[in-house]
């Protein structure tokens, strides 16, 4: 199993940056893709960047241009650097974790942290 622990998130104004980190543990080994998703208040959880298999960095859209996503030397802790952040951007960010499929392990979802950004 992958456990993962958020740190971060709380609130922030309009245009300010904000920074969350997320650390795995447990089987890291299995680690294929890490990254963040959140969820806003009536809407579906969406991505917002992640670290794909071959270390490629994606991001959403709705994010580009605000955010970078950075890992450690040992690919078990992923950072999210936010900036200029917009009232939209309010959610519960989620770290996550799509587990390698011959390790037999169910993906991982951190417990979510929030982000809560004033007009």
């Amino acid at each position: 199993q992958v456990r993962l622990k958020e740190f971060g998130g709380g609130l922030v104004q309009a245009g300010g940056p904000l920074s969350l980190s997320c650390v795995a543990s447990g089987d890291t080994i299995c680690i294929g893709s890490m990254g963040w998703h959140r969820r806003s208040a009536g809407k579906e959880r969406e991505l917002v960047a992640h670290f794909s298999r071959d270390g490629t960095a994606n991001y959403a859209d709705s994010m580009k241009g605000r955010v970078t996503i950075t890992r450690n030397g040992a690919k078990d802790t992923v950072y999210l650097q936010m900036n200029n952040l917009k009232p939209e951007d309010t959610a519960v960010y989620y770290c996550y974790v799509e587990v390698k499929s011959y390790c037999g392990l169910d993906d991982s979802w951190g417990q979510g942290t929030w982000v809560t950004v004033s007009a």
